[in-house]
């Protein structure tokens, strides 16, 4: 079982080039969060926030990441949660398990841009829904109140 970790949070403009064990750097401006592998092998990992990616939470006083950071690109692999400030260990997984995760995470991407670039069309508020504003205008209620 890993050592726990309490980190420490700094929200900066930009994110400094030389980073500091255990602090984790949050840029609202970049939306960025960048800190050194939890696991001390000293590489730097960055989570974009973004509906796609990352999704912070600052409580007043910690922070929380979701979902896990799984470092699947460097020679460690470590794989945790930031909940509160504290790192909690995650199992190592598996290289088939990485790959379905990658490709769940495209999935995602994919299927959020693709919404977000062709969005569905509400037949109540499209332009023809319901014929012209006049024919729109006998059926509202506020004709019917005028007299």
């Amino acid at each position: 079982m890993q050592r726990e970790i309490i980190l420490k949070h700094e929200f900066v403009e930009y994110i400094p080039e030389k980073l500091e064990d255990g602090t984790v750097y949050v840029s609202i401006a970049f939306g960025t969060v960048t800190h050194k592998c939890c696991c001390g092998c000293g590489n730097e990992v960055v989570t974009p926030l973004s509906p796609t990616d990352w999704e912070l939470t600052f409580d007043g006083q910690s922070i929380s990441l979701y979902p896990s950071i799984g470092n699947w690109g460097f020679k460690c692999q470590s794989h945790y949660w930031i909940k509160r400030n504290r790192v909690k260990w995650a199992y190592r997984w598996s290289k088939k398990q990485i790959e379905a995760g990658k490709l769940h995470d495209r999935l995602v991407k994919d299927k959020y841009f693709d919404e977000n670039r062709n969005p569905p069309v509400d037949d109540d508020t499209s332009a023809n829904a319901g014929g012209s504003y006049e024919e729109q205008s006998k059926k509202s209620l506020w004709p019917k109140t005028k007299s």
